[in-house]
């Protein structure tokens, strides 16, 4: 195996892992140095995104790229992604309402500085390992903590009702846990 192709190989392992999508940087270390990245937009090996992310352009297009593309566009400056799908985003994600939102819901640390982009709200918290679950190429929060997240902002719908309804039902949370959650929403009712 030629060196060309592992590094290929290794780059698309990596890109597989993130929805298609991989940064300048990571490129980089696999060996792709800056005349290669030109030399891949050229021949349209590769698709520029936005500045320093890009996507292979043979990858298929999955439902929740755009989720993928956003983790990537948070990172910091180790490279290391910052944003979580959260509140409404999560809440669809998850599928335990009806709920499709006009606007991406993220979570980013309280220091986070990156404006964003177009149709996309941040929320800034902490979250624990425990609030996150690991999808394809992005995080997102985790059933229980998208409902809390959704309650503490004080805004209760006959949305939120429902998925938290229906996480009931389907086990995603605990029968305690939704009575909890169920008399703080009968409060702010």
């Amino acid at each position: 195996m030629t060196s060309s192709t592992r590094r290929a190989q290794e780059l698309f392992s990596l890109a597989d892992s993130q929805a298609g999508y991989f940064t300048a940087a990571q490129a980089s270390v696999l060996g792709y140095g800056y005349p290669l990245h030109h030399h891949h937009l050229r021949q349209g090996n590769w698709q520029r995104v936005r500045h320093g992310l890009f996507r292979l352009t043979t990858y298929p297009i999955t439902p929740h790229e755009q989720l993928a593309e956003l983790s990537l566009w948070s990172r910091n400056r180790q490279g290391d992604p910052q944003a979580v799908m959260s509140h409404d985003t999560a809440l669809a994600f998850h599928g335990v309402s009806d709920l499709l939102p006009e606007r991406l819901h993220l979570t980013v640390p309280p220091g986070f500085r990156k404006a964003p982009p177009e149709g996309v709200v941040l929320h800034r918290s902490k979250l624990s390992a425990e609030d996150l679950q690991t999808e394809h190429g992005f995080q997102v929060t985790t059933i229980l903590r998208t409902l809390e997240d959704l309650l503490a902002s004080g805004n209760v719908t006959d949305v939120l009702e429902q998925a938290l309804t229906q996480a009931a039902q389907t086990g995603a949370i605990s029968s305690v846990k939704a009575r909890t959650l169920r008399k703080v929403v009968d409060q702010r009712r």
